[in-house]
């Protein structure tokens, strides 16, 4: 395995108008922090991982602070490259590849719904102390909850609250472009289960996601052509609530568990926007296991 200097595989994409993608990651070969396992390299770069920032003229919001410090100076100098002198944060949710850049925007407005701060300032001495650490953490300076209605320049973004993939979710609307960024409440190929226990409410809150009105969703991890090329279509909310909910039939049908991700999953990347991405295996196998071991509790 090669080992570059973190940031340096990162790529500049612009998948709608007005909208930078900072993707990296998917990398044959390469891993960015360790051969062992870590979260950076294990639960983002494998994957392939993209943040993004909305820009009207001198003003742009940050939609997460990306893997590391020296991607979030990429993304910060690229942004006053063009002339922005105005910057704001926003934080999909708690977990260490959306916030590990947060130092970078400490003097920025850095927002996030209040159970998000809640469990960052619960888990600060997990993530201080992880691998990576990520030190000092910088914490969110506003929250909101349900929703807030934000303006980018001209460009209205609406956030809403919701619970899939974790309990603290934060996902941003761009009405006017009927675009949605997801962060991880949806992902290609499949969801990364963090809180097994509450699935049932994820599949609830994807169902809500479903009555929106949008045309384009871009998620955090997904594949680099089909977020270049505008994001996945809305066959991505399906394929995640089928995927959850054969999640959890596992818990009582033990052949469906013994599957590997391209069996278990056949039909769902045969029919939505979803493509099977051999390293998800491994996403896979632990989301069955930690699926079935919430049901035994």
């Amino acid at each position: 395995m090669t080992r570059p200097p973190l940031g340096s595989t990162m790529r500049l994409i612009r998948p709608a108008p007005n909208v930078l993608g900072f993707y990296d990651g998917r990398v044959e070969g390469v891993r960015i922090w360790s051969d062992e396992p870590n979260w950076l390299d294990d639960g983002a770069y494998t994957l392939g991982v993209c943040t993004y920032a909305i820009v009207d003229g001198a003003q742009a919001l940050v939609y997460d602070t990306h893997i590391s410090l020296a991607h979030a100076r990429i993304i910060r100098r690229t942004l006053e490259e063009m002339g922005v002198t105005s910057i704001r944060v926003v934080l999909s949710h708690w977990h260490d590849d959306h916030i590990a850049g947060n130092e970078v925007f400490q003097d920025c407005e850095i927002i996030a719904n209040t159970l998000t701060a809640s469990a960052l300032e619960r888990g600060r001495a997990e993530i201080e102390g992880g691998n990576p650490p990520i030190k000092p953490l910088v914490l969110p300076n506003r929250t909101f909850e349900d929703s807030l209605r934000l303006t980018v320049g001209a460009i209205p973004v609406e956030l809403r609250q919701v619970e899939i993939h974790s309990h603290d979710g934060t996902v941003l609307l761009m009405p006017d472009a009927g675009l949605l960024l997801a962060g991880d409440t949806l992902e290609d190929s499949i969801t990364y289960v963090s809180e097994p226990e509450r699935l049932a409410a994820h599949l609830l809150d994807l169902e809500r996601m479903s009555d929106w009105q949008f045309e384009r969703i871009l998620p955090n991890h997904g594949s680099l052509e089909a977020i270049e090329a505008g994001g996945y279509d809305r066959s991505l909310i399906a394929a995640t609530e089928a995927y959850v909910r054969k999640l959890l039939a596992c818990r009582h049908d033990t052949d469906l568990a013994k599957q590997d991700l391209r069996t278990f999953g056949a039909d769902i990347f045969a029919t939505t926007a979803t493509e099977y991405f051999v390293p998800y295996e491994a996403v896979h196998r632990q989301n069955v296991e930690a699926v079935i071991a919430a049901n035994g509790q």
